[in-house]
């Protein structure tokens, strides 16, 4: 009988033993970030995870005194902290700056997903309810610092991206676009919100970005997936995974582009004045693959979700498969790494940080969570060269690291990236609370017009 119940017990054992090799080991990377980024990354061959990589850095915050590292040639102050949970920056013509405080809706569902999802989020410093505010901060005396820190709007649902147009400032609720009158300025806004279209919100990736589009009178919104790959079915990602062409004065609109997972940062490059995106790659490929991406978008162009990645490589997990759209798939002009979580985007033509940040982009790379090692957590920023594309066989450079720890715990995590009316760059760090601003550590002399 006793040697029945050891057998038995060795049985369990071997079991379990086996279901947490198959499982639970991590994917390690066999591919460097640098070698998955650039123009031509290299596109490791999928392997496909039942249980996710989980390797989130655990939020631990920053110290008194601590702050990131900048770039040899830049130096990095706090603009503004103490907020809460800022993630989205945009700067207004008169120099004050808004930050969208927000954070994800309550999440729907359960299960093993919804279970992932909520530990990870508590893990990375998230999973507080969303503050659902627009703060204004002003520095009225120029020393970098703002003195003047205000609640321009409250009672938002989960805020993000932030545009001026046409007397009124836009606001990328997670469920809809709403608007206010609005004169730079103004401190305070009291009006009701008036929608101007609605889309779906929540999900996996509830955010929203909005932006001016080139002809001034329109607007891009960016709309997520509300899964990793339609695991819920398409039906639930119906006007997901697009950008949005926003005809204000009629309050329609039109999908300008699809098949973008998790399009995050938007933005006019200066001298093309084309769109520009970077998008959040889908998970459980394993660590290397697929990178996420920053590219040039055209009305029409389709970049393959849920069924294809980095212009046409099979996700053979999306059921029923779709071979037609293979052939229509866009290419990403820049491929970013491998779970960086690329989200922030601003081009640098008014930037005043030195000659070797003049003509290209910095990305706010927010971290990874299923990657090991762990990748992103810092501010890159991309060269392009003069015709609007990213310079061949350039990498990344960095431009603000430290944000995690020497345990690899993180202090912060940058988000939303913008220039300000000096020149400096502000960085979103949704971790750390705090609006960092990186700027050059010898006097520049103002940026030449864009072309």
């Amino acid at each position: 009988m006793r040697q029945r119940i050891l057998i038995g017990v060795a049985l369990v054992l071997a079991l379990l033993g086996g279901l947490y090799l198959y499982f639970g080991q991590p994917d390690e990377a066999r591919l460097s970030v640098a070698a998955v980024s650039g123009r031509k990354p290299d596109i490791a061959a999928p392997r496909a995870q039942i249980w996710p990589t989980i390797g989130v850095a655990d939020a631990v915050g920053w110290k008194a005194g601590e702050t990131p590292t900048a770039a040899a040639g830049l130096k990095v102050n706090a603009f503004a902290s103490g907020l809460d949970h800022p993630r989205w920056i945009y700067r207004l013509p008169n120099g004050d700056v808004l930050v969208a405080e927000s954070n994800s809706p309550p999440r729907e569902g359960g299960g093993i997903s919804g279970w992932v999802m909520d530990y990870l989020m508590k893990k990375a410093g998230a999973g507080m309810p969303s503050p659902n505010r627009i703060m204004l901060l002003r520095d009225a005396d120029g020393d970098g610092v703002a003195e003047t820190k205000l609640p321009l709007l409250t009672g938002l649902n989960s805020p993000f991206g932030m545009a001026l147009l046409g007397g009124y400032l836009y606001v990328a609720d997670t469920d809809q676009l709403v608007r206010f009158p609005f004169v730079p300025g103004q401190t305070r806004i009291t009006a009701k919100p008036e929608t101007v279209v609605k889309y779906p919100g929540g999900g996996q990736h509830w955010a929203r970005n909005v932006i001016v589009a080139e002809d001034g009178k329109t607007l891009y919104v960016s709309i997520g997936s509300s899964s990793n790959i339609a695991d819920n079915g398409l039906d639930a990602e119906k006007l997901r995974a697009d950008i949005l062409q926003v005809y204000p004065d009629r309050k329609g609109y039109r999908i300008y582009a699809g098949g973008l997972r998790n399009p995050q940062g938007l933005a006019l490059e200066p001298n093309t004045h084309s769109l520009w995106v970077a998008v959040n790659e889908r998970d459980m490929l394993g660590s290397d693959t697929p990178p996420d991406y920053m590219s040039a978008v055209e009305a029409g162009d389709n970049f393959g979700w849920p069924w294809y990645y980095w212009g046409g490589y099979p996700d053979h997990r999306v059921k029923p498969e779709n071979p037609e759209l293979q052939q229509y798939v866009k290419r990403p002009d820049y491929a970013l790494g491998p779970h960086t979580a690329s989200l922030g985007l601003a081009f640098a033509s008014e930037s005043r940080l030195g000659a070797q940040f003049m003509n290209g982009a910095f990305v706010g790379q927010h971290g990874s969570w299923n990657r090991k090692p762990v990748s992103g957590y810092k501010v890159i920023y991309v060269p392009f060269g003069d015709k609007g594309f990213p310079l061949p066989n350039v990498k990344p450079v960095d431009v603000l690291t430290g944000f995690l720890d020497a345990r690899g715990d993180a202090r912060g995590r940058p988000v939303g990236v913008a220039i300000d009316t000096s020149g400096a760059l502000l960085v979103a760090d949704d971790v750390g609370n705090t609006i960092w601003r990186v700027s050059s550590a010898t006097p520049q002399a103002a940026p030449a017009p864009a072309k």
